[in-house]
């Protein structure tokens, strides 16, 4: 085994890069589809309500798909489940863009999401894998970044096409080709734990025979009830963070768009803010609440349904004031969620990490589902695209509500504390 500190402490830093280089792209097959949409519905003559259905089908993928490969990621190689899955989807994403018919673009999207589900869980597992307990709260704020960072580059890449009047069948081909070169390039440098590496392993592996089973570990995590009150926070978290990444291009995209086809720019601000407050928001947790997950989450997300109910009781899509709005929506409906992934090893231990993350990502994105074709039909019949702000509002709210309850009878937090685990 290699012991020198600092090739191990540079061990670590590469494995957290190259896995967040990876997820970087991993949005380039699922957030171009928002950005899709308002052409195919036009083209394929497809009501927001049923491009409602299709988002809905591909997050209802990914919730299943993380129920079961965050069981998986505690016992297969990460290494080769994120590969494997960003592949998938590469190729999903080529299918749909020579799709015309409504029902096929909804099974491949809804098989897109359960191969887009292989990266999340997987990618937390290595982190924890290579990173103490004392740091794994930075570190899990980086991965959540890079997340937010995937949606800045998805729609970097989506504006420039569609300013360049690219048929929307482009936003399904060009952007996966990205992710396609990150996955090579994850598998040939990344490795699933130090003793891959040549290293000694943080976590100790389990004494033969002592190893958990799948139903062992299922039964375990969702008998922790404090865990599941923060799934269900993380549900309304992702409903509103969703419903602003899918619905906002479409927001900017109608009205006088063609008049002024530089607005949609003011849209890069969201997911701009939303990179920021991911990384930013380890940082609060840690500085500013001194590592109470829960009350910054809560205040995140209270912020968040400020900013979002001014959006929408003054609308604006251009100018410095929509920029910093959008910003602001972006920072606060995303940042609190790089708070969501250290409870999973705080609240249920770190042997339960995979499948705790894949069932707490499996709450958000059924959330996340289950308001997407609501809010298209609400646009189809208020006829404002601009109601979706109102509605994450509310959303952001309960969300804030919620993640409160994991504190136990006496007012404390229940989970590990700062000085609990160093």
């Amino acid at each position: 085994m290699r012991t020198p500190k600092h090739s191990f402490r540079n061990m670590q830093w590469k494995m957290l890069f190259i896995t967040m280089f990876c997820y970087l792209f991993f949005y380039t097959g699922r957030h171009n589809f928002g950005w899709a949409a308002h052409a195919m519905a036009e083209e394929l003559h497809i009501s927001f309500e049923k491009i409602g259905w299709v988002s809905f089908s591909m997050l209802m993928g990914y919730a299943v798909g993380q129920f079961i490969n965050g069981n998986l990621a505690d016992h297969f190689s990460p290494r080769v489940m994120i590969p494997l899955g960003g592949l998938l989807s590469v190729l999903t994403n080529v299918a749909i863009s020579f799709s015309y018919s409504f029902p096929l673009i909804l099974i491949l999207w809804t098989c897109n999401g359960y191969f887009q589900s292989m990266a999340w869980a997987p990618g937390g597992k290595l982190i924890t894998n290579w990173w103490h307990k004392n740091e794994r709260g930075m570190a899990l704020g980086f991965y959540t970044m890079a997340a937010g960072a995937s949606s800045v580059v998805t729609y970097l890449l989506s504006i420039l096409l569609v300013q360049q009047n690219q048929h929307w069948q482009v936003l399904f081909r060009v952007p996966v080709l990205f992710l396609l070169t990150a996955l090579v390039i994850f598998y040939i440098i990344a490795r699933s734990k130090p003793s891959d590496a040549g290293y000694a392993d943080i976590i100790a592996a389990a004494p033969a025979g002592t190893e958990d089973n799948w139903k062992q570990r299922y039964k375990s995590v969702l008998g922790n009830w404090r865990f599941l009150v923060a799934c269900l926070a993380i549900g309304f978290q992702s409903m509103a963070r969703y419903g602003l990444i899918f619905w906002v291009p479409i927001y900017f995209l109608g009205g006088n768009y063609k008049s002024d086809p530089h607005q949609i720019w003011v849209s890069l601000l969201l997911p701009i803010g939303m990179s920021t407050g991911a990384f930013s928001f380890g940082f609060i947790s840690d500085r500013l609440f001194s590592g109470n997950r829960p009350s910054s989450i809560s205040t995140g997300m209270l912020l968040c349904a400020v900013v979002s109910m001014t959006i929408f009781l003054l609308p604006v899509q251009t100018g410095v004031a929509a920029g910093i709005l959008m910003f602001l929506a972006g920072f606060f409906v995303y940042g609190p969620q790089a708070n969501f992934w250290p409870l999973c090893p705080e609240l249920l231990g770190e042997r339960y990490v995979g499948t705790g993350v894949g069932i707490m990502n499996m709450s958000a994105y059924l959330f996340a589902a289950l308001g997407e074709p609501v809010m298209g039909k609400v646009m189809d019949i208020t006829g404002r695209t601009d109601v979706v702000f109102l509605t994450v509002a509310v959303i952001a709210l309960l969300s804030s509500v919620t993640i409160m309850f994991t504190y136990s009878a006496g007012g404390k937090y229940a989970g590990l504390r700062r000085n609990d685990y160093r």
